[in-house]
Order: structure tokens, then sequence, then C-alpha cells
């Protein structure tokens, strides 16, 4: 709005209730549930605004319960909500998953998404305007994948145009959520990645999309981006930059070690930290551990949702020496002040 300073970032995509089990298991196990929240793209804004930028995220629930549940919590993490529509006619998303972890056969998640609000997101129902005023959009591969209306809008938010933000995209292959899975993921996704200036990507997801791991080779078939962050798990992750002369450099920052309580809601957490430490114009090395340190502090907490440690605290390890931050060990409470360990 006039008078008001700019927003650091907008992020845009479908957020749903998520029901947490009570205990590990099979879902048709689990005798209760805990409520919480979910969507990768509201889990950067949420993560971002509590690390003290100021976001905005722009979705679409229904005129129910459980989105008012939605954007009061997003909100009371101080984002901006009031882009986000109501829908009189279509219901809010919701999902439920077991406490295993994402990658192993025994992780169950079941989405009830189809036909909800945020699939009715298209360029007619989401303005440029509360998009525009943003210095960094970040959008994921998952809103591509809900509707055809939601894919025209993608189309529309990554086109060129003058003064566009800075479009962040986190690929974000879900094979489930595509009608063909990653048959039909992989060339949508490939474009879109070819579109923004700042790509997220993990290996493994690259190679299910593109059939290509290695970042070498993922940095080629990804030459347009002018930051390309390839993201290895535990083995750390690697950000591709072009230079302002044209040339491409690449750093690569292995990950701490991280006592895991949930697998969940990394990614986003890594992303956020990434996004923050570019606003605040970090270099590549900088900006891959306060990717790292924001991942360690989701990965040690049940949800997706994790508070970030204090500004001062996440500068001071992410300036360690390599040889220290080689030994770091982060575990539950971390993010508290003089809590990290260190292995032998």
């Amino acid at each position: 709005m006039a008078g008001e300073p700019p927003v650091d970032v907008v992020c845009l995509g479908e957020s749903m209730v998520t029901f947490l089990p009570s205990r590990p298991g099979r879902l048709a196990d689990v005798p209760a549930f805990e409520r919480a929240i979910g969507g990768a793209e509201s889990n950067v804004a949420c993560a971002l605004a509590a690390a003290g930028h100021r976001t905005r995220w722009v979705g679409r629930v229904g005129r129910d319960g459980f989105g008012d549940h939605l954007v009061e919590t997003i909100g009371a993490y101080g984002v901006d909500v009031t882009s986000v529509e109501r829908d009189p006619r279509r219901p809010t998303g919701v999902y439920f998953r077991t406490a295993a972890d994402r990658a192993t056969d025994a992780h169950e998640v079941v989405y009830y998404r189809a036909g909800s609000a945020a699939s009715a997101m298209s360029p007619a129902t989401v303005p440029y305007e509360t998009v525009a005023d943003a210095r960094v959009l970040h959008l994921t591969g998952i809103t591509a994948a809900l509707s055809d209306d939601c894919l025209a809008l993608m189309h529309a938010l990554t086109a060129p145009r003058t003064g566009r933000p800075l479009v962040s995209f986190d690929v974000n292959c879900r094979p489930g959520l595509w009608r063909d899975g990653a048959t039909s993921a992989g060339p949508v996704l490939l474009e879109l990645a070819r579109r923004a200036d700042l790509v997220f990507v993990g290996a493994d997801e690259a190679e299910q999309a593109w059939g290509i791991g290695d970042p070498a080779a993922i940095r080629a078939a990804l030459p347009e981006p002018a930051v390309l962050v390839v993201k290895r798990g535990a083995d750390g992750a690697t950000v591709h930059e072009r230079t302002a002369a044209g040339t491409d450099t690449a750093v690569h920052v292995p990950a701490p070690r991280v006592d895991v309580v949930a697998a969940v809601g990394a990614g986003d957490a890594f992303a956020a930290g990434f996004l923050s430490a570019t606003l605040r114009g970090l270099d590549a090395t900088a900006r891959l551990r306060h990717g790292h340190l924001l991942a360690a502090a989701a990965l040690t907490v049940p949800g997706d949702l994790a508070a970030p440690p204090r500004r001062a605290h996440a500068d001071r390890l992410a300036a360690l020496a390599p040889t220290a931050w080689g030994t770091l060990q982060l575990g539950p409470g971390w993010t508290g002040d003089d809590q990290e360990g260190r292995t032998p």
C-alpha cells in the first residue's frame, strides 16, 4: 500500500490444515491426530516473518473453520494475510500423515485437496498487484500441479515483465499430485524453473523429474536462472551463481549433523534461510549456511514450522571457520543461545 515500505517476500500457494499422528504407526492404527498447518509457501512466509522480514502470503481458502484456522495461525506469525481470498463454495484442503520419514516406505500421507479453494486460483482471481510490490516472489512447483488454472497463474507470474520481483522457485516435485506422475511433472517444472531467477531443487527431485542428479548436470540443464541451489540432504548443498562477467561459480557447503526429530519442513526452512541471507546481501557460503541452519531448526521439532535461532546466534554459527562448521552437531532446543554441540 502507498506509504508503506516494500514487502520483502510474497509467498503464493496452497496452505492446508495438517493432522499430525499422536504416535508412530500406520494411518489405520493411529487413534488421534493433532491439528497443525502445512503448505510449502506459507511455511516459508512464516519462517521469514519469524526471522524479522516483512512477508505476505497470497492464497485461497474456504469460508469454513479450517480456513479461519489457517488465516489466523499464519497471521499470528506476523505474515500479512490480507490478500488471502475466501471461497464460499470450495473447501479448505486438509491432509493426514504418519510420523515416519517421508523418504521411507512406511511413510503415508493422504490429501483431501481435490477441488479445494486453492485449486481455483488463476490469473483472474489473483491480481498481479498483490505480488508486484515485493522484493522477492516465492513460488513452488506444487501450485502448478493443482489445476490448469493454477498452472496458468504460474505462467503469468513467471512471465518476463518490467519491474518483476526476483522470482524464487522451489521445484518441489510431488509426483502424486500430477496426473501421470513424474512423466507429466518433469517438463512443466523444467519450464517454470527456466523462467525463474533463483531456483531450489533437491538432487533426488531432479533425478525423479529429469533423470539427472549431479549438481553440474542439473546446472547444464538449467542455465537460465542467475542462482541455482542443488540440495543433497545430509551431504549439503551447492549454489551455482552467474557473475556479472557472465561466468558461473559453484560453492558447496556441507550440512551440519542434526539429531532429527521429524524429517518434514526442512526444504521450506532451507529456502527461508537462504532467502533471508540473500535479502541481507550475504555471500554464497553464508547463504547456504543460513539455509542449513533453518533446515536444522525444522528437523529438530515434530511439525513443519520451528522457531528460528536469533539472528545474532545464526550469524555467529554461519561465521564459524570451516573446521568448526564441520564439527557442528545440532539437536532439539539448539535454537536457544549456546545450545549447539560439536562432535569430536
